[in-house]
């Protein structure tokens, strides 16, 4: 399998996420309230659950969280890649808005502080997996069209995101557990 289906897959994936992170901009530039409504939501659900915890723990959620996202991303090419754009699209909104009220709140280094020591990990993950989906959906398109095998091509789709996402994966998990609090006190 050639290594350009994925990057173009990769790219799309990055694309739709990419605008929806801008749309989620938007809507908080337009109305704060609605960034507070998802940053609440956010804190209620998910941070609440996560911060008391060790770091080795922090980071053993993180990465099954993470994980079963991607694992997600990927499996929702079986949709044909509906599932796979919807889930871009609600992470790329939730992570727009919510970065957009916090560059509000604490400005940009904090920002900057928050993703990218994990999210140079992270994202490149989360859109691989999408690419991945994405490109599970054409398979299965390509088979119904009688050009294709869906199940051949899901084989090797599976090792790389075995051998690629995973592993970015769990370094992220890693980095955002031990190494992104560290930066964000250096700068509080």
């Amino acid at each position: 399998m050639s290594d350009l289906p994925v990057a173009r897959t990769t790219g799309l994936a990055a694309l739709f996420f990419a605008v929806s992170v801008g749309i989620g901009v938007v809507a908080v530039t337009r109305d704060p309230g609605i960034g507070a409504e998802v940053l609440a939501l956010f804190s209620d659900r998910i941070v609440s659950q996560i911060l008391s915890d060790s770091p080795a723990v922090l980071a053993g959620k993180l990465f099954l969280n993470n994980l079963a996202a991607c694992l997600l991303l990927f499996l929702g090419g079986a949709s044909l890649g509906v599932v796979t754009m919807l889930i871009l699209s609600v992470n790329g909104l939730l992570i727009g808005a919510v970065t957009e009220l916090m560059r509000q709140q604490q400005g940009l280094l904090f920002i900057a502080a928050a993703l990218v020591p994990h999210g140079i990990f992270e994202i490149p993950a989360f859109l691989i997996a999408g690419g991945l989906g994405l490109l599970l959906g054409q398979g299965l398109i390509a088979e119904w069209h009688g050009r294709g095998d869906a199940a051949t091509l899901a084989v090797p789709l599976a090792r790389l995101f075995l051998r690629v996402v995973v592993p970015l994966l769990a370094v992220a998990a890693l980095v955002e557990a031990f190494i992104t609090p560290a930066v964000l006190s250096m700068i509080a």
